[in-house]
């Protein structure tokens, strides 16, 4: 049985990890697989008919816990205990809910003082007690309420025959029903830099490169001390342009995450027979960055940027929750604008791509099963849209040497 510390608007944890309004959901799936073995039976649902519409959700069925997130930013908005009796809970330091601890009206009334008289829902036979960041909710019988009144004082209950909460909600806002998620709070930065928005420059016909705005944590110092006195946060802008070397990348957005290497290029069959020869003895890679949403291809043999990956992270994509979500803008020649929201048909409304797209079926080399299923790839000029079968966007790709194609300088 877990033993958590419940902190009104802000959190559920233990010195060991913490739920935390405001995290991303990588941040608590993260918290959840360092906690094999104590934390176990975990699900996920979502909507893959309509992923910005309806949340998404970590059960934890075990341990009587929901997590309930933002299905835009995919930040945690609510914190759901449902089953009591699973869980030990504590607040300032205290127990209110434990074996030895029933939660009932007196008890939490005891644990977290005065507040506005609770709400009485005789439909639902249920009352609701609320603080603020936290509701209580416990099971009435009609039979219990004498006045016409639903609150508190109209429910009489004989000595020894009080309530006991059957389900607790922590969140931001002035009541669950209008909860929200907040910013990610500076301790879930973890030294790590994050996207607000990705902005594809783009010159006639041709993509340049990309305006980034960034966000990481910082620290700030006193003026004559030095000393820390507070954590800040820090918002930049950043270019990164195709055809930027490796050096030019990594002072602009940083060390990546990971790279990867091409081990296996499936396009190379499509290159002519002495291309195919020298390609397979040198390998592209890539500089992933997890937090921003994106990677950058570099050619193996200039070492210069030649494609950028801009990843949406929608649920239901064989790489959700690899990537934060890219927030990307793309705005073309004749006035379309492509976002990460965007619809697909929408875009095909104000652009013309590609009649036959390429399909995409990712699997892993152990494992051959893509429960996802494929995605489609269609072109248009310099640019490679992914879209999924509910019709979103999985990852816009741009491509080139951010340099006006031979044509179009000839013309000119």
């Amino acid at each position: 049985m877990l033993t958590l510390e419940v902190v009104p608007e802000r959190s559920i944890g233990c010195p060991q990890w913490e739920f935390r309004m405001g995290m991303h959901f990588s941040h608590a799936v993260a918290i959840i697989q360092s906690q094999v073995g104590i934390i176990k039976g975990v699900q996920v649902f979502y909507n893959d008919k309509k992923p910005l519409e309806v949340d998404l959700v970590i059960n934890l069925p075990q341990d009587g816990i929901r997590l309930f997130f933002d299905p835009v930013s995919q930040r945690l908005k609510i914190i759901e205990i449902y089953a009591m009796k699973l869980v030990k809970l504590l607040y300032c330091g205290l127990p209110f809910n434990s074996p030895e601890v029933l939660p009932s009206l007196e008890q939490i009334e005891h644990s977290f003082g005065a507040t506005h008289p609770g709400v009485y829902d005789s439909e639902k036979q249920l009352f609701m007690l609320n603080f603020r960041g936290i509701s209580f909710y416990f099971p009435v019988d009609s039979k219990y309420q004498t006045g016409s009144s639903p609150n508190l004082g109209s429910l009489k209950f004989s000595p020894g025959n009080s309530p006991l909460v059957s389900r607790i909600a922590i969140f931001c806002g002035s009541n669950v029903d209008q909860a929200y998620a907040p910013e990610m709070p500076l301790i879930c930065y973890h030294g790590q830099m994050y996207l607000q928005k990705a902005e594809v420059l783009r010159g006639d016909g041709y993509t340049k490169g990309l305006e980034v705005h960034l966000v990481c944590g910082g620290i700030k110092l006193a003026a004559t001390s030095h000393r820390l006195i507070d954590a800040v946060k820090l918002e930049f802008k950043r270019q990164v342009l195709l055809g930027h070397s490796t050096q030019d990348i990594s002072t602009a957005l940083g060390a990546p995450s990971k790279v990867f290497y091409k081990s296996e290029d499936k396009m190379r069959i499509h290159s002519p027979n002495a291309n195919r020869k020298i390609s397979a003895n040198r390998s592209d890679y890539f500089f992933n960055y997890f937090s921003l949403g994106m990677d950058v291809l570099f050619d193996a043999t200039t070492h210069l940027a030649k494609k950028f990956v801009l990843h949406t992270n929608y649920p239901g994509h064989y790489n959700f929750n690899m990537y934060a979500r890219c927030e990307l803008e793309l705005t073309l020649a004749q006035g379309a604008t492509v976002t990460a929201y965007s619809c697909w048909d929408d875009v095909c409304k104000q652009l013309t791509p590609s009649d036959r797209p390429v399909v995409l079926n990712r699997a892993h080399s152990s494992n051959t099963t893509n429960p996802f299923g494929s995605t489609l790839c269609y072109g248009y000029q310099d640019i490679v849209f992914e879209v999924m079968p509910n019709n979103y966007l999985a990852s816009v790709s741009v491509y080139g040497d951010g340099r006006p194609h031979e044509k179009e300088t000839e013309s000119a």
